[in-house]
């Protein structure tokens, strides 16, 4: 007795062990090839060997950024982090995918995979040679796997055994590579119409028969004839092979019928209302049922007994690809409707919830037709046919139209508002000073006060938070622009320099340059404030003398002409030697660049401590160019005397960047507008004609007080 039990034991072990060896051939695949994760790192470098630097993954979506010195030469982001999409094994390929500036690709890489290829007998290499292929190609472009080249979509070789997984990555990287390219402004935000999810009537039932269902669209039919199928392969490797002859050019290739069964009108009358009950009891929340009916060619192929994956029939609706699994998938073994042909193959593909289909919504079958063209490899297109869910099906909400689409420029303004706002009141504040100038001189405690606090503003936020920093590449931008094809959008993307130039332009033609170096220039009035400090604590100051100084001020246009010069060559390369302006190395980088940018910036600031503005006065080709319109200006608010230089020289001598010359006229090419000679010219115990005039009406009161005849007192 003890021996048989124990080789009944033996018996139950040894089939155990059995099993387990069969389980582990016919368990998903994914069980037995996954392929470890990637570190996507060392991958850009392979895409970016130029690069210098990449930054943290960040943003919406998530995104890293490439740059070689201060120049961003492509993104990288990988599709898990955007687009999830299961493949073949019911887990989603992750791919790092890589593009240039202007939404060209650069490289698709595999980072992981848990496909099953290799019991196809297709190596992994295969995977990688088919995300080799997106490199040249555009965000722009429509990408399709499999098919012809035609109609503004591109083919995309597919790969024999492994079509489902191959679709699925291309819709992962094109997916992401939109949504990044939108968020980039590489190609504008599309908006769709928001169609809320529909609900079937569950008590619409009429009895049909079957040329009623067809005849209304509840059933729809998708024929395809062999001359059909052949058109499809024209100009590719299986143009020739299983090409009819011209007599069977007519003859049937594939009849499909296709519905959605959990239509009650639909579903009641193909499978009798026992069938039906059971299929609405299979179906869970948020699922629905496609009933397909074909003869000819099999839209379920052999492929999911291998491999558990139907890889010729799938559902389109909208950007959604709805592939099946055998899991997805029962046998139809007869329906009961009237006048039915005889179908060789009847099935039910279920919907998952979470592919969110809409009944509502029109959907597409797609039946994919393969050739082979080797042991391994082959080609495949596809045939699509539209469904329309009949209106008394289902109950559809009305559909949320979206606004009207912004364009970039004005999706920029719109996120600007409340810097282009701030400008706006910035710019008002200005025009009054100018306007009521000769009221404030009078206070100069409250003026000084005042300009200190405005310049502190235009530092602060116009240069270092905006970065709103004019240079003099703008103006060979526009000159170029206007005599090329001149797009105002060209200006309009950057709205805090747009209203800087606008700001220019007129106090230009009003009181000319002095107006923008002396009140809106960022680093003009970075200068003026650490020179206000540098002599609050007594730092000594060098002025050089006039003649000297008069001649300096040529360097800033011979710097002018000599860009100028290399623009008319090359933009880039005037671009370049335009660094000798500190202004992105100050405020649109904040001094976080290479050392010799860094070092030039601080050593005019340092310079400036002794001799206030010393940039500014001598070497910025911004200023040279600003100041060749100043003899268009209108006003010349700056009011002088005859005294003024002959013999009084006060305003000369106190004007701190010497725009006044010897004589006492104002030289309104090199004024910044710092109404500090007003000051004087207001004020009778500084400006010596004042304290003159003074002086001779105390004289002349005093006489007359002398003169007065005093009164007699008679009586």
């Amino acid at each position: 007795m003890n021996r048989k039990l124990l080789k009944s034991q033996h018996l139950i072990v040894r089939s155990l062990v059995v099993l387990g060896l069969l389980l582990s051939v016919l368990l998903p695949a994914h069980a037995l090839f996954v392929s470890p994760p990637k570190d996507p790192i060392p991958l850009i470098h392979e895409i970016f060997p130029e690069l210098t630097k990449i930054s943290e993954k960040q943003g919406d979506p998530l995104t890293w950024t490439i740059y070689k010195g201060d120049e961003i030469i492509g993104y990288a982001f990988e599709t898990n982090d955007i687009a999830k999409i299961p493949a073949y094994s019911g887990e989603p390929v992750n791919m790092l995918v890589a593009i240039d500036p202007k939404g060209v690709y650069l490289g698709a890489k595999v980072l992981e995979h848990h496909e099953p290829i290799i019991l196809a007998g297709i190596p992994e290499t295969k995977l990688y040679d088919f995300a080799d292929q997106y490199p040249g190609l555009s965000v722009k472009d429509r990408l399709k796997v499999g098919g012809n080249t035609q109609g503004g979509t591109i083919h995309i070789d597919g790969l024999s055994g492994a079509t489902v997984t191959v679709m699925v990555m291309n819709v992962a990287i094109v997916k992401s590579a939109t949504k990044v390219a939108r968020s980039l402004g590489i190609i504008s935000a599309k908006q769709e119409i928001i169609q809320p999810m529909a609900t079937i009537y569950p008590d619409v039932f009429q009895k049909a028969d079957w040329q009623t269902l067809v005849g209304d669209g509840s059933i729809r039919k998708l024929y395809l004839d062999r001359k059909a199928v052949d058109d499809a392969f024209i100009g590719t490797e299986a143009e020739h092979i299983d090409q009819a002859a011209p007599e069977q050019k007519k003859d049937m290739f594939a009849d499909i019928y296709y519905t959605q069964l959990n239509l009650p009108n639909v579903g009641k009358n193909l499978l009798g209302e026992a069938e039906y009950q059971w299929l609405l009891n299979t179906l869970k929340p948020g699922e629905h049922a496609i009933g397909l009916m074909g003869n000819g060619y099999s839209y379920k192929g052999s492929g999911y007994v291998r491999g558990g994956i139907f890889d010729r029939v799938q559902i389109l609706q909208k950007d959604e690809a709805i592939s099946f699994r055998d899991l997805d998938h029962h046998r139809i073994t007869d329906i009961y409707i009237d006048g039915a042909p005889e179908f060789k193959e009847m099935s039910i593909f279920i919907i998952r919830e979470h592919h969110e289909f809409n009944p509502g919504v029109d959907w597409q079958l797609e039946l994919l037709v393969r050739r082979q063209i080797g042991a391994v490899d082959s080609i495949f297109t596809s045939f699509k046919g539209d469904y329309h869910t009949l209106e008394q099906y289902v109950d559809r909400p009305p559909v949320i139209m979206p606004e009207p689409e912004l364009t970039l420029v004005q999706q920029v303004w719109q996120e600007k508002n409340i810097e282009v706002m701030v400008l706006i009141a910035l710019m008002v504040i200005l025009l009054a000073t100018l306007f009521f100038q000769d009221i404030l001189v009078k206070h100069p405690t409250f003026l000084h006060n005042f300009r200190h606090g405005f310049l502190i503003v235009t530092v602060v936020f116009i240069g270092w938070v905006w970065g709103g920093q004019l240079s003099v590449v703008n103006v060979f931008t526009f000159l170029q622009a206007f005599m090329s094809e001149f797009s105002w959008d060209l200006f309009l993307l950057d709205p805090v320099i747009f209203m800087l130039w606008c700001a220019a332009a007129v106090t230009i033609i009003l009181w000319g340059r002095a107006v923008y170096c002396g009140w809106l220039c960022p680093f003009g009035a970075l200068q003026e404030l650490l020179n206000v400090f540098a002599r609050y604590i007594k730092l000594p100051q060098i002025e050089p003398p006039f003649a000297v100084h008069e001649r300096l001020w040529a360097l800033k246009y011979l710097i002018l002409l000599g860009l100028f010069g290399l623009s008319l060559d090359s933009l880039a390369t005037a671009e370049q030697f335009a660094e000798i302006e500190p202004f992105k190395t100050t405020f649109l980088l904040k001094f976080d660049r290479e050392w010799p940018f860094v070092l030039w910036a601080l050593l005019l600031l340092f310079i400036n401590l002794f001799n206030r503005k010393f940039f500014c006065r001598y070497l910025c080709p911004l200023g040279a160019a600003l100041s060749t319109g100043n003899n268009v200006r209108l006003f010349n608010w700056l009011k002088r005397r005859p005294e003024c230089g002959q013999p009084c020289k006060t305003c000369a001598k106190e004007c701190e960047i010497q725009a006044i010359h010897p004589d006492g006229t104002i030289n309104m090419r090199e004024c910044h507008y710092c109404l500090d000679c007003q000051i004087t010219y207001f004020n009778d115990e500084k400006c010596p004609p004042l304290k003159k005039l003074a002086r001779k009406k105390n004289r002349f009161a005093e006489q007359n007080k002398e003169n007065e005849i005093p009164a007699v007192n008679v009586g």
